[in-house]
């Protein structure tokens, strides 16, 4: 089933994503991330990273994220919570190098990422809230992997799925992927629908009307 899941999910945009979640009353899109690099859309799991300020009493032994993307799958998305306040890339171009071997779909940063014209070159998706040059070192260090992370307010837990493009980030529960994934594939063949009404000569005042305005309630 997951791998049906994800591909069906990348046929499915983030805007139907997010009107599902609001017709199914769940945590809606996050904001604020944006496309860094390559132009498209990815679908995958989840694998989580949290990072921390930086202690220097405690000497890390691992290279941040370097432990999730040995642990990745192919197909899998990597995401970073960077929200430390401290203005530092959570993600930078030798990990990029190292996921696209590894067969990563591309990373989510909730915070800053380095490197965006070499991942670019490589053709690694990163989204990010933001890009800096400054290196994470002696800045923040990894405080977890596999734990849940908070991103844009939304708690989202490893092995959830994840969905970006250029118009934002949608995290879907694990438990409850398969439903939200039904609504937005059936609310995009509503808006297929009325676009192909619009390009057929029906005034778009006609077509959105009160049967777009009440697309989000829920079908009897």
């Amino acid at each position: 089933m997951p791998a049906d899941l994800i591909s069906r999910l990348a046929l499915v945009d983030t805007c139907a994503l997010s009107d599902a979640l609001d017709r199914l009353r769940l945590p809606p899109a996050v904001t604020g991330i944006r496309a860094l690099t390559t132009v498209g859309r990815i679908a995958g799991r989840v694998l989580t990273v949290k990072l921390g300020v930086a202690d220097p009493q405690v000497k890390s032994v691992r290279h941040l994220c370097t432990a999730a993307i040995e642990r990745a799958r192919a197909g899998d998305i990597i995401l970073v919570e960077q929200s430390t306040g401290v203005d530092a890339a959570g993600w930078g171009g030798v990990l990029s190098n190292g996921a696209s071997v590894r067969g990563v779909s591309g990373v989510i940063v909730e915070g800053p990422a380095r490197d965006i014209d070499e991942a670019t070159e490589l053709g690694f998706p990163v989204y990010a809230r933001s890009a800096t040059s400054r290196t994470a070192r002696g800045r923040v260090q990894e405080v977890a992997t596999g734990e849940p992370v908070v991103v844009g307010g939304t708690v989202v837990a490893e092995g959830d799925y994840a969905v970006a493009d250029s118009s934002g980030v949608v995290f879907l529960p694990a438990a409850e992927a398969m439903r939200i994934l039904e609504a937005a594939e059936e609310i995009a063949a509503r808006e297929n629908a009325m676009t192909k009404s619009i390009r057929a000569g029906t005034a778009v005042g006609t077509v959105m009307g009160a049967s777009y305005e009440n697309m989000l309630k829920a079908k009897q």
